[in-house]
């Protein structure tokens, strides 16, 4: 039987290898412990306080801040908030009506 060597898993940081001795294991990969930072406020994650968006590692509390609610007000309930459509989120459908989207019955005009 041949000799296969073992799996190198690349760092998505910095994409040197990354052995045993050394991973976490952190939104589907591995990465070196000093790789495992906040991608906004550089805070060393663990696997309880990290968030994912695109590939991309937070902390929970930056995560909110970036991709959480906005609006004037925060926290003080729906009244408050913006009517974001997510478009920084990806979201395409900019058009958001509360309007039903199907027809009337015959008749009911």
């Amino acid at each position: 039987m041949p000799f296969k060597p073992p799996e190198v898993f690349r760092c998505p940081k910095c994409s040197k290898p990354v052995y045993a001795a050394e991973e976490v294991l952190g939104a589907g990969q591995k990465w070196h412990k000093m790789c495992f930072t906040c991608g906004l406020c550089k805070k060393m994650l663990e696997s309880t306080t990290v968030a994912e968006h695109e590939g991309l590692v937070y902390c929970k509390q930056c995560y909110g801040r970036k991709f959480g609610p906005k609006g004037y007000g925060f926290g003080g309930g729906a009244g408050c908030l913006s009517m974001d459509a997510g478009e920084h989120l990806g979201n395409k459908d900019v058009a958001m009506s509360n309007k039903p989207n199907y027809q009337a019955p015959p008749g009911s005009q």
